[in-house]
């Protein structure tokens, strides 16, 4: 698909209106993000995830993404660690069990819709949204491209969609929110566990459910309730029978925020020193394509005479 001028200046009106928000107004909007009351949440008990993929066949179809390139029954999968992309908003992967003799551990990664998304706090243009309902949802009409989310997110979720760099879009789960959760239903992913691994509903009942579980079953679990502190918690929690920090989970992460972290550095950022790597990023793109395809009117042939 060409890409016409009108297109290309639209792109850069949207974010040089952004430029000039202003400080103030930009710092502005990276506060107080934190998650409703009421907001939902989903429970993953590590203990019970047997890896049969049913939750990325559901996710695929609700979100009518395109068929996987190895089939939800292949097993090969788990050869490697993957991560969520463009095409899978929800991968399993497998790991070792750290237990002599103990059977491996399956880890559904996907989306944690924290309660003060850094990936929000990062958006120069508001694209982000955390729902009362818990969802982290995002509105590609107004993304610029900045890709800045991606940076942010302490659990490495966004995707870009790079078919066409000057029609931007972030794929990532959104908690199955505009198709299910906003109707009363809940996520696709919940309900075609065969194991019911996972539990969906308040995130304060769950974090209930969570410590009985851990109180009433000495041993089985590690003490630890995973996403109800990290990074100022997040909406989906796991539960596990082996240390976190053998299955990938990155135990390092701040109790607090991490807009709370950045705010008082953005606060004396001038925005247009923010939004300007954008900016020229959509130039340098837009150079390439001149490159690649040249401007109409300089393959129109000229009209000969007669």
């Amino acid at each position: 698909m060409g890409i016409s001028r009108r297109r290309f200046l639209k792109s850069v009106a949207a974010a040089g209106g952004a430029g000039l928000v202003g400080k103030s107004k930009l710092a502005h909007g990276r506060k107080h993000l934190t998650g409703y009351p009421d907001r939902y949440g989903i429970l993953s008990d590590l203990t019970r995830c047997v890896g049969c993929r049913s939750c990325e066949a559901a996710c695929n179809e609700i979100n009518k993404l395109p068929p996987p390139k190895i089939p939800f029954e292949n097993q090969s999968v788990f050869d490697k660690i993957r991560r969520t992309d463009t095409q899978a908003y929800t991968v399993v992967n497998r790991y070792p069990n750290p237990k002599p003799g103990g059977a491996p551990i399956y880890v559904k990664h996907q989306c944690r819709h924290c309660d003060e998304p850094a990936c929000a706090s990062s958006c120069l243009v508001k694209a982000y949204t955390k729902t009362p309902e818990g969802a982290v949802i995002y509105n590609q009409g107004v993304c610029i491209g900045c890709r800045y989310c991606m940076t942010a997110c302490p659990f490495y979720v966004p995707a870009y969609e790079y078919d066409d760099p000057f029609s931007p879009e972030i794929k990532k789960c959104t908690m199955c929110y505009e198709t299910r959760v906003s109707k009363g239903l809940i996520p696709a992913c919940v309900e075609a566990c065969p194991m019911e691994a996972m539990t969906f509903g308040k995130r304060k009942d769950l974090i209930k459910l969570a410590r009985k579980r851990i109180a009433e079953n000495p041993g089985k679990y590690v003490d630890h309730i995973y996403g109800e502190h990290e990074a100022g918690g997040t909406s989906w929690l796991y539960i596990s029978g082996v240390p976190f920090e053998k299955l990938g989970f990155d135990m390092d992460l701040p109790s607090k925020p991490y807009p709370e972290l950045t705010k008082g550095f953005l606060s004396m950022v001038p925005a247009v020193l923010v939004i300007w790597p954008a900016l020229l990023g959509g130039f340098y793109m837009f150079t390439q394509h001149r490159e690649e395809t040249g401007e109409e009117e300089e393959t129109i042939p000229e009209k000969k005479e007669e």
